[in-house]
């Protein structure tokens, strides 16, 4: 509970910033409208007609609110119309790109500690990999993997682990790397193999920053996701909602699947955060 006041009040800070917001740049639209109509607004009824827009340049939070409790609760979950139908479909592709792109940054960031020669020529090239902005990439992967007949759920996948790989792999060469020289050579002297000590003390080292890796990953993986779901034109999805949104300047629209964008992103952190609260407990690392 002592912790709920200072939460409580960043929440209202915002949305205190939001409407205010919302008034200053939707007045103008509304001034307009009053000027053409030969009418004259006092400040409430400008107040009041900058957050009732049906298409604001910033919509005001509680017609935000509006559209989630329409398109999240008062829609069937199958219907195209439900946000929880769109971020299904988002959250499936998230998370297989996630899994690829773990497994992935784990078998490099072993190859990185085990052998000198992927430490100086891999890494850099990952590195690198990186500087590629996302939306000059993402159509490039759905094209070439399109033209070899791989559609649907695999290329917004593949542009998911391109950009959740990358935390991974650095968290967990640091990670690995972590053990300082004296706990390495006690196991020397017990004459432990490279395989023992790897699984004995580098890897049970690294948890700490595996699953640190793992929360940038997931939200970096849905941000993959939704962009690569902005050029090919999908219809499911919540990189749709926010391209039709975009299409027919439903700001409203484009707003809510925001929101729900952030509540995944929030919802994977915090089961992530779950999992590495057990795994460390269990393993002494925390109380």
């Amino acid at each position: 509970m002592r912790n709920l006041g200072p939460i409580l009040t960043v929440v209202i800070a915002i949305l205190a910033l939001w409407y205010v917001g919302t008034v200053a740049m939707n007045a103008q639209w509304a001034r307009d409208q009053a000027q053409r109509a030969g009418t004259t607004q006092s400040f409430g009824q400008l107040v009041a007609d900058t957050m009732s827009q049906k298409r604001p340049v910033l919509p005001a939070p509680h017609q935000v609110a509006a559209e989630l409790w329409k398109t999240v609760v008062m829609t069937a979950p199958s219907s195209k119309r439900s946000l929880i139908y769109h971020a299904w479909v988002t959250l499936s592709a998230t998370l297989l790109g996630f899994v690829i792109g773990t497994a992935a940054g784990v078998l490099l960031a072993v190859g990185v500690v085990h052998n000198r020669a992927m430490d100086m020529s891999v890494m850099p090239w990952a590195i690198a990999s990186q500087t590629i902005p996302i939306l000059a990439i993402a159509p490039m992967i759905i094209v070439v993997l399109n033209s070899v007949g791989v559609s649907g759920l695999l290329p917004k996948a593949m542009i998911s682990a391109y950009l959740s790989f990358f935390p991974v792999v650095v968290g967990m060469v640091k990670g690995f790397r972590s053990p300082d020289r004296m706990q390495i050579d006690l196991l020397r002297t017990y004459n432990a193999s490279g395989a023992q000590s790897f699984w004995k003390l580098r890897w049970p080292a690294s948890m700490p920053y595996f699953f640190t890796s793992l929360k940038i990953g997931a939200a970096a993986a849905l941000v993959g996701t939704i962009v690569g779901e902005l050029p090919t034109g999908a219809v499911a999805g919540l990189g749709a909602r926010l391209l039709s949104g975009s299409y027919y300047g439903q700001t409203i629209q484009i707003w809510s699947a925001l929101i729900m964008a952030s509540v995944l992103a929030a919802a994977l952190v915090m089961a992530i955060g779950a999992v590495q609260a057990v795994t460390l407990k269990r393993m002494g690392m925390e109380r």
